[in-house]
């Protein structure tokens, strides 16, 4: 890691430091998408949303359970659509999510989804809920739907921990993040904090302080890191959506491992008001979700429309209503880079391309990303400089016994960089600006893996001190910098699983604020990949027949 440092910092790079990730608005053409209008709440967003999905009229309790090998995830329409009819109630819900969180919380599973989950609170807004869907006025199709939260996101009545035990008492949670009341704005009830990598400094999902969050496909295996618990609480069944925050692919890297969507916007699409502030110029909160629908439906929701007219961008959502939606797709792959991936990955992400040439004609291009290691080291010294200033005032009064030894030596790490290497860090990132805004000249998106191993093996002596695997921690982030350091959307979906029957993922990465091109194509690939995905080993069927 000094060494990295030194390499940025001794660099004679030309360009002017560029300190932001922020795009101006730029009225990319995009294919079949519904303009929302300024000016709507969360919920009226959110019924804009709905008329962009495809309709699936099945009733949720009634049809068919898929056989046992292959999955079914009941989406936020499911969940409406059983509430609205009275099959179910979101009171009947929450106490079978209740009764599932504290199964898998207990020692036998210790699944170690949750830092915080307070029955009371759930079933207060559960029964509020049930009463709105009695008299006829639910607030949205997110009414009565389990939304969990990344305990790096303020959401009351809990303590905002940052995976650590002393950060929530050091700094009290007041109000809501802006993108949790939106959430409560639409009906849904936030169903606690989940567990993370502490203050995120780590890509494995290891915290020492809250148990480290297993991978429902096999819970021997790491969640992935930072936004471990709303990865894994996803994957299991226990909500259709989670919100992560996504700073060096914490919301996409888990994500993938778990076999589930993780969508991050444009930098500044969300607000990051209420997230703490460990990152200021590569953070942000993402969305977690069973599938891209879901993802679409909470995007709406969440997305931030705050600003001034004149500086707030447009929003665009994707209608998918028809497979494929859109057209003569250019698809960029760095071959090189794309193939520095296990040989699991490499197959199954090289087979999801030829199956979106064969069944939609979309074109895949050979491009180079220049300097794509050296873009890898300026993020890390960047993200580590902002986390070290962030949490100065609180470090410099802490016991250093009170943080997992894995964040100590990150910490430590962070500490030692130098301006000259910052500076630098930012002049880089100029330069990669310049390099992906010439692959977009020809192509609608970058496609990558998303990782470069699948979950690897939860090893008991990491348990109680935290994990530093750097081999496997850099095969994990290969492919999520450009997301982050350069501020650009990019979503994962599950593309197959490997030889022992792990999650795969596949990447695309947008132009800034094509947000909705994204859905559209993650759409056409879940939608052709995903008949013969197998259900986690730990799955919860909250829509289940009493």
């Amino acid at each position: 890691a000094l060494l990295c440092a030194q390499l940025v910092s001794e660099a004679e790079i030309p360009e002017p430091p560029l300190f932001t990730s922020t795009h101006r608005w730029e009225d990319t053409p995009e294919q079949n998408v519904s303009l929302t209008k300024p000016g709507l709440s969360p919920a009226e967003r959110v019924r804009e949303a709905v008329d962009c999905l495809p309709t699936r009229l099945e009733s949720p309790l009634a049809a068919d359970v898929p056989p046992s090998s292959s999955l079914k995830r009941w989406t936020i329409m499911d969940f409406s659509r059983a509430y609205s009819s009275g099959e179910t109630t979101p009171v009947q819900v929450a106490k079978r999510f209740l009764a599932a969180v504290k199964e898998c919380s207990g020692p036998t599973m210790n699944m170690a989804f949750f830092i915080s989950c307070d029955p009371e609170d759930v079933l207060k807004q559960a029964e509020e809920s049930t009463l709105r869907y009695q008299t006829g006025t639910p607030l949205s199709v997110m009414d009565g739907v389990l939304v969990a939260v990344k305990d790096e996101i303020d959401c009351l009545p809990y303590p905002t921990t940052g995976g650590t035990r002393w950060l929530g008492k050091a700094r009290p949670c007041e109000a809501d993040a802006a993108c949790v009341a939106q959430l409560r704005a639409c009906g849904a009830v936030l169903a606690g904090k989940t567990n993370m990598h502490e203050l995120g400094a780590g890509t494995s999902g290891i915290n020492p302080h809250h148990g480290s969050a297993r991978n429902p496909y096999n819970v021997g295996k790491v969640a992935g890191g930072s936004s471990s618990g709303s990865a894994a609480v996803v994957c299991a069944g226990l909500c259709p959506v989670a919100l992560g925050v996504d700073g060096g692919g914490s919301v996409r890297m888990p994500a993938a491992l778990c076999g589930v969507v993780g969508f991050k916007p444009t930098a500044g699409r969300l607000s990051n008001a209420g997230v703490l502030p460990l990152n200021w110029t590569v953070g942000m909160a993402g969305i977690l979700a069973g599938t891209v629908e879901d993802a679409v439906v909470a995007y709406s929701a969440i997305v931030d429309q705050s600003q001034p007219s004149y500086l707030r961008p447009e929003l665009n959502l994707p209608m998918l209503t028809s497979t494929p939606s859109i057209s003569n797709v250019r698809l960029a792959k760095y071959g090189k880079w794309f193939n520095d991936s296990s040989e699991d990955i490499r197959t199954c992400c090289d087979k999801a391309l030829q199956t979106l040439r064969a069944q939609y004609g979309w074109e895949t291009l050979d491009v180079t990303v220049p300097e794509i290691e050296e873009m890898r080291l300026a993020h890390y010294v960047t993200i580590g400089s902002e986390c070290t200033a962030s949490l100065a005032k609180y470090l410099d009064k802490l016991k250093r016994s009170e943080i997992g030894w894995d964040v100590r030596v990150a910490l430590g790490v962070y500490g030692s960089f130098s301006s000259r290497a910052y500076l630098n860090s930012q002049r880089l990132r100029n330069r990669q600006m310049f390099f992906h805004k010439e692959i977009f000249k020809t192509a609608d998106v970058i496609v990558s893996p998303m990782t470069g191993v699948t979950a690897y093996t939860l090893q008991d002596d990491a348990l109680s001190s935290g994990e530093l695997d750097y081999i496997n921690g850099a095969a994990l982030i290969r492919y999520s910098i450009a997301g982050n350091f350069l501020g650009l959307p990019a979503i994962t979906v599950m593309v197959g699983q490997d030889k022992g029957g792990l999650p795969i993922g596949l990447q695309f990465i947008g132009r800034p604020w094509s947000e909705a091109t994204l859905l559209h194509i993650a759409f056409a690939m879940q939608e052709a990949c995903s008949k013969n995905h197998r259900k986690p080993v730990v799955f919860y069927d909250l829509l289940k027949k009493d």
